[in-house]
């Protein structure tokens, strides 16, 4: 059995999969929008609903009981739409720079893309960011040989992720059936995405479930990588991942493997 034999589509997520190791363009534009609006926010809270809309995401961040009481105590009243309106308005231009910094292909994210297609499988993409966020990433993803069939962004579709509308769109637009499709996403919220869809999803443990740099990640001791990256895939499988990979590069195998069903569905990090 090949893949071909139980697959059609593959849909990548972008950042912290298959370009931004570590999912940090997202971060660092969020906590810059929050600062120049007077309120402080880390990473990890940053990194809360990753992979949601932005629109959505902001949302999610003012909802959050510390962030909540941080806007009060700055504004002197609680956040509102036109809140979120002026935080997205702020949260562009910061994405478009910091996702066009953050654009090289993850080590492998080439190859994995080649091996797919040769297999006489179909890519596509799906991203949290919207057009304009999303057009230097293309350009350059392009430059570097990587280019998807097919690429739907935040805010056309109805509804966005955890929501399956983009994987409909693109399986409707594409004429193949979820359940022929392959969802890869380093974020649990695009994992929710793809189970609701219906179709397989994989979990690339090295993105925002790390939330590290490469450099960062790198400089690790090899048990505590190895420890560092158990934890973030036990939060992918706790979102419903069927499949578990550290890196995008290791994609192809994992599937082959786990479709012959002669080795580890989540094989262990690479050292």
């Amino acid at each position: 059995m090949t893949l071909k034999d139980h697959f059609d589509l593959v849909i990548f997520d972008w950042a912290g999969t298959m370009v931004d190791f570590g999912c940090e363009a997202p971060v660092k534009a969020l906590i810059e929008a929050f600062a120049a609006e007077g309120v402080v926010i880390d990473a990890a809270t940053a990194r809360h609903d990753m992979g949601k809309a932005k629109s959505d995401h902001v949302r999610s961040l003012l909802a959050e009981p510390a962030v909540a009481a941080a806007w009060v105590s700055r504004h002197g009243r609680s956040s509102n739409e036109k809140d979120v309106d002026v935080l997205i308005a702020r949260l562009g231009p910061l994405m478009r720079d910091y996702a066009a910094h953050a654009s090289t292909l993850i080590p492998g994210a080439r190859e994995a893309f080649d091996s797919l297609r040769a297999a006489g499988l179909r890519v596509a993409s799906s991203t949290g960011y919207t057009r304009e966020m999303m057009e230097h990433v293309l350009v350059r993803a392009t430059e570097q040989g990587y280019e998807p069939e097919h690429v739907i962004c935040a805010g056309e579709t109805p509804t966005g992720r955890p929501s399956p509308a983009m994987i409909f769109r693109a399986c409707e637009e594409m004429g193949i059936s979820p359940s022929r499709v392959i969802k890869v996403d380093d974020a649990q919220v695009g994992i929710a995405e793809g189970k609701a869809a219906g179709a397989f999803t994989v979990g690339v443990a090295s993105g925002n479930a790390l939330g590290l740099s490469r450099d960062a990640f790198m400089a690790l001791s090899s048990s505590e990588r190895t420890k560092r990256v158990g934890i973030a895939r036990q939060a992918l499988l706790a979102a419903g991942a069927d499949l578990v990979v550290e890196s995008v590069a290791d994609l192809v195998p994992a599937l082959e493997r786990s479709i012959e069903g002669n080795g580890p569905a989540h094989p262990p990090a690479r050292p």
